[in-house]
């Protein structure tokens, strides 16, 4: 479908990190804005100004939609690792029971194209170096998993009903963009639990494992800066096409090292960063990269802020706003 004139977008799960920046890139590109959000893990501030907002569950996506929607951008999940380990029904409910809800809710209001949050999580524990969308999947856990569910029951549809549909595998997200930043909680992910050291709110950072094969021994991941992924996002729109269920993965198609990433905050905020080594968790790959290619050749996007300094800036900067909120 074509975004170059003004559309109307439904953003589940809008009030979240990556949602709010892709809606908030929605917006400044002249679009008409809703977003359904329970706030279950979303917040207020995470709603960017000019955006319609309901308080409400995907699961009742029907109550909302209507043809005057030209799409939705789906990212609203549950997504923390080990609680879906702990509560699988919780995931199974709400990303893939939730998502069949919004589904049958936009084939009945005649909206036929989706942009799907989905995640690297699908692939599991690869063995290869950078993953394209043809690699195994075989996910480890209940999150992956539902994920990749979603991703069978996306591709059913297209096939059977005409449905336009996106699904984005993102590798690790960071930085902010303006007011938009991480606030999880409990918060997992490296980047903003490393600036939780430099602002004194955690005594020191686990790096778990320095005796993998890598050049420094610590795991090597891919970083995507929250807004080349947002823009990829208003691409997919723009490619999607009825009855194809398009895959991509998005990364820099390299990575960095945890060592890495903890050194470059050291720079970025001039603050000491303790570390303590702690015992490989169960599961970690020791690379775990993305070969963006069908993103370049299908999407016609390229990360622009792909180096780690300019992520920890704007994480930084985003944190230190943030710090007593």
């Amino acid at each position: 479908m074509s975004t170059t004139a003004s559309s109307k977008y439904l953003v589940t799960g809008g009030a979240g990190y990556v949602g709010g920046v892709v809606a908030a890139h929605l917006l400044e590109a002249g679009h008409e804005v809703v977003i359904l959000d329970d706030l279950t893990t979303g917040f207020h501030e995470g709603l960017p100004q000019g955006a319609s907002f309901i308080n409400g569950r995907i699961q009742d996506a029907a109550r909302y939609l209507d043809p005057s929607f030209d799409a939705v951008l789906h990212f609203a999940a549950s997504s923390q690792v080990g609680e879906s380990v702990a509560n699988p029904g919780k995931y199974w409910d709400n990303n893939v029971g939730g998502t069949l809800a919004l589904l049958t809710a936009m084939r009945a209001a005649g909206v036929g194209t989706l942009v799907f949050s989905s995640t690297a999580a699908t692939y599991g524990e690869p063995a290869e170096g950078a993953l394209t969308e043809t690699s195994v999947t075989a996910p480890t856990n209940p999150y992956g998993a539902s994920k990749l569910a979603v991703d069978h029951m996306i591709a059913g549809e297209c096939a059977a009903h005409g449905l336009a549909a996106v699904s984005l595998r993102y590798f690790n997200v960071a930085g902010a963009y303006g007011e938009f930043g991480e606030r999880h909680d409990p918060e997992t992910h490296l980047i903003p639990l490393v600036l939780q050291v430099a602002l004194g709110q955690r005594e020191s950072i686990s790096v778990f494992g320095e005796d993998y094969p890598t050049p420094d021994g610590t795991c090597v991941r891919d970083y995507i800066h929250v807004a080349d992924l947002a823009e990829a996002h208003l691409s997919a729109l723009r490619v999607a096409a009825p009855g194809e269920h398009l895959v991509c993965n998005l990364g820099n198609g390299s990575g960095f090292s945890v060592r890495e990433v903890i050194e470059t905050v050291r720079k970025v905020t001039g603050r000491e960063i303790a570390e303590t080594v702690a015992p490989r968790r169960p599961g970690d790959p020791a690379v775990l990269v993305a070969s963006a290619r069908t993103a370049r050749e299908r999407l016609g996007w390229t990360p622009t802020r792909s180096d780690l300094t300019s992520m920890v800036t704007d994480a930084w900067d985003f944190a230190r706003r943030n710090a007593s909120s």
